[in-house]
């Protein structure tokens, strides 16, 4: 997933500004916060605060591309959750937005519910 993000970034006209890419990938863990053993994780998308994150995202300065995939419905330990990848010129511009971004994804984009065992 995150090559295929990076090569579709890569493919734009304008890529000669791309001084850094940084890429999250977010796996589904094996065990809650609390330490609970997790068999499965539901997770549901608010797409229309996910476009509204982007756009915003993609028009911080110095930054050339933010592309994100969720993986929604019922996923398992190990499975991708998500990837983000933010591409711009400078290191603080693309680390600042890409934690900015991904927070805020966490926040008001995907809401999870995990199955623990007893």
């Amino acid at each position: 997933m995150v090559d295929e993000l990076i090569r579709e970034i890569l493919s734009r006209p304008g890529k000669e500004n791309i001084g850094m890419i940084l890429s999250h990938v977010g796996i589904v863990r094996g065990h809650s916060r609390a330490g609970q053993k997790v068999s499965v994780v539901r997770v549901r998308v608010n797409r229309e605060a996910l476009s509204r994150i982007l756009e915003e995202a993609r028009q911080r300065p110095g930054i050339f591309a933010v592309e994100v995939k969720i993986n929604e419905g019922e996923l398992r330990v190990g499975d991708v959750l998500m990837v983000l990848v933010v591409a711009g010129d400078f290191r603080e511009n693309v680390i600042n937005t890409l934690t900015e971004t991904l927070n805020a994804i966490k926040a008001q984009v995907t809401s999870k519910e995990e199955e623990v065992e007893a």
